[in-house]
């Protein structure tokens, strides 16, 4: 089935190639910038490999904390263009699972996440900004808040502390109110 994709897409983009009066070449250069992996997915392929991770956890504001240890393998897919994050760990005595893909689209400029995990059924879905100077990913979502069954307004960062580390920092709302529900510090297995 992907090697019929794949021939299906590469006939797709043969023809669209050929046919100069339906594409201009500009708009060829366009799609091959689109499509090409930039220095943010480069940036992004450094944080490929294998994570401990430490996960401290808040179900409401003032409500005591719960920790958590997990692991994670961050690899590159599709060419580089995206990078697959898979999670396992133990909560509370039941096997974790999750995965999460990050994006960064070459035409808007922005950070596109998402996150699926065997503690839910829906998908968490995130875009957001680099801030280079801080090494800082300033990511907003909605998620589905599991006790009201309505959409839950999300705010995440993710400083690279260095090639090594980084902290995960994740709030949610409390009766219209922002708090801090999660901090996952990240440490590169070596």
């Amino acid at each position: 089935m992907k090697q019929v994709r794949s021939i299906l897409c590469v006939v797709a983009f043969a023809f669209l190639s050929i046919n100069a009066t339906a594409q201009t070449r500009e708009e060829m250069k366009k799609w091959m910038d689109y499509m090409t992996p930039s220095d943010v997915q480069k940036m992004m392929a450094t944080w490929d490999g294998e994570w401990n991770e430490t996960i401290t956890m808040w179900m409401a504001p003032g409500a005591p904390e719960q920790k958590m240890e997990a692991s994670c393998v961050n690899k590159m897919i599709l060419g580089g263009r995206y990078q697959e994050s898979k999670h396992s760990g133990n909560f509370n005595g039941m096997p974790f699972e999750g995965i999460g893909t990050l994006a960064w689209d070459n035409g808007g400029k922005y950070f596109i996440n998402t996150w699926i995990d065997n503690m839910g059924t829906g998908v968490v879905v995130m875009e957001g900004t680099w801030d280079d100077a801080t090494k800082t990913m300033n990511l907003k979502g909605k998620m589905t808040d599991p006790m009201t069954g309505k959409s839950a307004t999300i705010r995440e960062t993710v400083k690279i502390i260095d090639e090594n580390k980084q902290e995960v920092t994740q709030y949610a709302e409390k009766d219209g109110k922002e708090f801090k529900s999660m901090q996952i510090v990240l440490t590169k297995k070596k």
